[in-house]
């Protein structure tokens, strides 16, 4: 996912400042971190994207030291096996929406998951970055797919 990322803002000219961000975000002291959150956002959802729909300024409020201690924490879970773990303790029907221009992997996401879910499905929306409900090509597939899922 990251050489994905990485990738696309280099060829955006942006690579740096993203580093920057992550390193700002992972330091001992947190100074501007919810600068950096937001930034690390932005940029995010530059490289993520297929085709966005115009954004729209939105007030979120961003606790980049909430963000960094959680990150830390399902970070240690995937290392060490308890996210999977926890994923095979689902009883009810899961399926994951995803699309072909995120950058996580959809077989990171798709193989683990069919190897421990009994009830799962997986749908690969195509024209589509890691927000299929901000991606103008994909929006209206995503939230047909979504109430077809939920009935």
């Amino acid at each position: 996912m990251n050489a994905t990322r990485l990738a696309r803002l280099r060829a955006l000219g942006l690579e740096d400042e993203w580093q920057t961000a992550v390193q700002s975000l992972s330091g001992p002291q947190l100074t501007q971190a919810d600068h950096w959150l937001a930034r690390l956002g932005e940029l995010a959802a530059l490289a993520d994207s297929y085709d966005p729909l115009p954004s729209e300024s939105r007030d979120r409020l961003l606790q980049g030291n909430i963000f960094q201690g959680v990150w830390d924490a399902a970070a240690a879970w995937r290392a060490d096996g308890r996210l999977l773990a926890l994923v095979q303790q689902l009883a009810c029907p899961v399926t994951a929406i995803h699309g072909d221009f995120d950058p996580h992997p959809a077989a990171g996401v798709q193989q683990p998951l069919a190897r421990l879910l009994k009830n799962f499905r997986f749908i690969l929306l195509k024209n589509c970055g890691h927000t299929p409900w901000l991606e103008r090509q994909a929006r209206d597939t995503f939230y047909e797919t979504l109430r077809q899922e939920i009935a």
